[in-house]
């Protein structure tokens, strides 16, 4: 980072976390990396259906895939260990 960077960070209050978002999530023009409002709406909506997945994989107690040679073969609930 350079000092520069850092200076107008600090004058617009843009933490180092905005734009490492903007570096991997924006799109490239020139010397430009530009996270625009759709994209950033897009964003937030991919993330909303990530944690509705991950919840419900959350209610199964867990997930298995078993995969061989790159196929995947069967899928099942992580077994409660308390059962055992």
């Amino acid at each position: 980072m350079t000092l520069h960077l850092d200076r107008r960070m600090n004058q617009r209050g843009i933490t180092r976390e905005l734009v490492e978002l903007a570096l991997a999530n924006g799109s490239w023009r020139g010397d430009r990396c530009i996270l625009t409002r759709k994209g950033i709406q897009a964003l937030i909506a991919e993330c909303d259906r990530l944690r509705r997945v991950a919840l419900k994989a959350l209610d199964k107690g867990g997930l298995v895939v078993v995969e061989a040679d790159g196929a995947e073969i069967t899928t099942y609930n992580l077994p409660d260990r308390r059962r055992h």
